[in-house]
C-alpha cells in the first residue's frame, strides 16, 4: 500500500514532495484540486504516480458524493481530519485492490474531463461570437 501524509493545510506552505488538496469545509467537500483551497487538507506521496492514481480516486469519491455522509455542522458543514484520513485510507485501499479495473476507470475519467473541458471553451466560443454580432447589430 502506498504511504502518503494528510494534514491540514496552512496557507502560504510550499510543499516538495507531489500533492493536492482536498476541500474540507461546505457541501463540496472532499473536492481535489491542484492548487489550494483556504478550507483544505494537502495530501503528500512520494511519487508523482501515486499522486496521479490517489488524485483520481479522491475526484472519484466526490463525484459519487461520499463525503456527504460525514459533514458535521449546522451552518457550514465540514468533514474532520481524524474522519477524512480514516476514511479516505480505507476506500482508496478497496478502490485500488483491483489495479487494472482502477486504471481503466481513471482512463475513462481523463477522457470525460478532456471533453467537458473541450465543451465549455466551444460555450465560451459560441458566447463571444454571440456577443459580437449583437454588438454589430446594435450599432447600427
Amino acid at each position: 500500500m502506498t504511504n502518503y501524509i494528510v494534514k491540514t493545510h496552512k496557507p502560504g506552505t510550499v510543499y516538495a514532495k507531489p500533492h493536492f488538496f482536498v476541500l474540507n469545509k461546505g457541501l463540496n467537500s472532499g473536492k481535489p484540486q491542484k492548487t489550494p483551497y483556504v478550507n483544505c487538507f494537502v495530501i503528500q506521496f512520494s511519487t508523482s504516480e501515486d499522486c496521479e492514481n490517489f488524485y483520481w480516486i479522491s475526484q472519484s469519491l466526490w463525484l459519487s458524493k461520499f463525503w456527504h455522509q460525514f459533514l458535521k455542522g449546522s451552518v457550514i458543514p465540514f468533514v474532520t481530519l481524524d474522519e477524512f484520513k480514516k476514511e479516505f485510507n480505507s476506500k482508496s485501499r478497496e478502490l485500488m485492490e483491483d489495479f487494472e479495473a482502477h486504471q481503466k476507470a481513471v482512463k475513462a475519467l481523463r477522457l470525460l474531463h478532456k471533453q467537458e473541458q473541450q465543451f465549455h471553451a466551444n460555450i465560451n466560443l459560441i458566447n463571444d461570437l454571440k456577443r459580437t454580432i449583437l454588438q454589430r447589430y446594435c450599432r447600427k
